[in-house]
Order: structure tokens, then sequence, then C-alpha cells
């Protein structure tokens, strides 16, 4: 990898961007490596959440390269990156940092060169809270294209599907008493493991696809009861579940619905949609093509459990995928990219632009 990007890469990763104040410094950073290779910036701001935007080449296309510079929480010490085994080690350094340094790269290498195309560079800050104030807004105003990337660690496979997101939180209703006579009450944190095991075999956590075994159903919090010499009239289970992307969020809401104790209730408390690019899109044979060029073998491609960016670009109808570095452990201590996978990513992102 080249000495220059590498070290704008460990720069990255030396910064601390779990918080809001920190991450559009990270962006600020960014925007001026951009500007000294002689690149146009524009930084955006929405409800303090920065962004940069850097557009090149012209034609009625545009392929969009968007990356965050956020990061999930971490000790000190993981923002010191480390050299080991071909390895770069640190927070943010598979998901995403290397992704928006090889975006970069990228793009500094394509500036100077005729493009049918324009290439459409954005860094946004809050991917790892939601992405709502930097991805949801540029995608509502007009900072869209023809296909997107966004440079999640995906060991230079394209992530074509991700699960759609549907939170939670079921309020389970019993009867309380004196807990030296529970068959006066009725325990409704007993009621609530009840539920959650039919809940676990509903018909739609059954439900297989192409890319996926099942839905991802994750019970995350549980809360019931107040004192030892009560039962306990109520509790609340919140739920997390990833839906596969042929699938309804009504439909699921109906079935768990079917399951519920009497005066018990649920509360949505947000939904977001799947992915569901096609493997017949165009853009999909181009960047396989590329991916092939590099890597001399078939493009691997798979469908993401978890959520990214990606969805707001699909939910009005642009075709959008994850393709990024080699990595492992992201949001753990043992976080790393594999440093030979990002120059080879950024030459896939060149040649696959230049198409």
């Amino acid at each position: 990898m080249d000495a220059t990007w590498m070290t704008v890469l460990q720069d990255l990763v030396k910064i601390d961007s779990s918080s809001k104040e920190r991450a559009n410094y990270a962006v600020d950073l960014c925007a001026t490596w951009l500007e000294s290779l002689n690149l146009n910036v524009e930084t955006l701001e929405n409800n303090g959440y920065k962004m940069l935007i850097t557009t090149i080449g012209s034609g009625q296309e545009t392929i969009i390269l968007n990356g965050h510079v956020d990061v999930v929480p971490a000790k000190e010490e993981h923002f010191q990156p480390v050299i080991k085994d071909n390895k770069l080690f640190g927070r943010g350094t598979a998901d995403m940092k290397a992704g928006v340094v090889a975006f970069m790269w990228a793009v500094s290498e394509l500036k100077d060169q005729i493009l049918s195309r324009k290439v459409q560079l954005q860094i946004v800050s809050d991917e790892e809270t939601g992405g709502h104030h930097c991805s949801a807004y540029l995608a509502q105003n007009g900072y869209t294209g023809n296909f997107v990337i966004c440079s999640e660690p995906t060991q230079l496979g394209i992530g074509l599907q991700a699960k759609g997101i549907l939170r939670l939180d079921v309020t389970i209703r019993g009867a309380s008493s004196h807990s030296s006579r529970p068959w006066e009450g009725n325990n409704a944190i007993e009621l609530a493991y009840g539920f959650h095991n039919q809940l676990k075999r509903l018909p739609f956590s059954q439900e297989s696809s192409e890319w996926y075994s099942s839905p991802s159903i994750n019970l995350a919090k549980i809360s019931g009861g107040d004192v030892y010499n009560m039962v306990p009239d109520t509790c609340i289970l919140s739920y997390d579940i990833r839906y596969l992307p042929e699938q309804k969020t009504e439909d699921i809401l109906s079935q768990i619905q079917s399951i519920l104790p009497d005066k018990s209730e649920i509360y949505k408390i947000t939904e977001a949609p799947p992915v569901t690019t096609s493997r017949e899109n165009l853009w999909i044979s181009k960047l396989s093509s590329s991916i092939s060029k590099y890597t001399k073998k078939e493009a691997v491609l798979f469908g993401q459990h978890g959520a990214a960016d990606t969805r707001y670009f699909s939910e009005i109808g642009i075709p959008a995928v994850e393709f990024g570095p080699t990595g492992g452990h992201w949001h753990g201590d043992d976080e790393f990219v594999e440093i030979q996978s990002i120059e080879i990513y950024k030459n896939m992102i060149v040649d696959f632009c230049k198409k």
C-alpha cells in the first residue's frame, strides 16, 4: 500500500470518532486531504452532523461512493493503530476508515482522467448511530445517482441484500399478588417467557430465502418486577428483528399480535426497509468484472445480516451494495483490515468507475 495513504489511514484511525464532535473533525480532516489534492469539496451540515461531497467526471450517469468515519466506542488503546502480520489493527480500521481512505485514493487517481460518468464521493459522520442525519439527508436532498457503493468490510465480496429492521417493545400484562401466594396473581415475567418461546416458533421466524437461513430475532432487553415479595404484573420485552427482504412488517406484526396475552401491547419503536439489489443489475455485472480482474476469481455475492446506509438509497429505488476491503472483528477489540486488500480494493473501484 502507498506509504502516504497508509499514513492518512493511521491518522484517521487515531481519531476517536465515536462522538459527533470527533466524527465531524474526521470529516474535516478528510476535506483537508482532498483539497490538498486540488479536489473541490462541498461540506454540508445537518443537525450538527457534518458530511462532505466531492464530485468528479461528467456525463448522465453518477456512481456514488459512500463511506462513514464515525465508529463505535472503544478503549483508548484501540485508537493507537498497530501493524502486525500485514494487518492494521485499531478501532475503525475495517469499519470503515480503510474503505474511506481507499475511496479518497481512488478519486485522487480518477480526477485527471477522462470519465464517461460522474463519480461522487460522500463521507458522512453518523452511520453507526443510524445514518438519519447524513446519508438519509443526502438521499432525500438530491445527492443521488445510478448506483451506490458503501465501503463496509465485505472481504471484497458484494453485499447485494440486507435484512430489514423492526424494533419493538412488547408490554406483557399479568396480575400482581403477594409473593407468598403466587396463585392469586399472574406472573408477567413467566407470561413473557412463554410469549418469547412462541414468538420464536411463529411462521415468519421459520422462513428462509436464497441468502438467509432465517430472520434474526434478538431479545435485546427485558424489564419486569419491582420487589422480591410481589408477583410482577408487567414485563417489557424489547426486540430487534432483522427480517428477510421478502417479508412484510405488517405480516410479522400480525403474527406477533396473535400470540399476545390479554391486555398486552406492542409498540413499534422503529422500522427500516431491507436492501434488495438484483444480481441481474448491469452495475453488478460491471462491479463483478472489476473484482474478477484483480482476484482472478468469480465475485462472491451474498446477503448482509446487518444494515448500512445503503438502505436510504435502496428505499428510493437506487441499486446499492456494500462492498469493501478485507478485515475482521469490527466493533470488537481486535478489529483489523488486511493492508494488501486496501490497494486491491482501490484498484477495483478505479477500474469500475472507468467502465
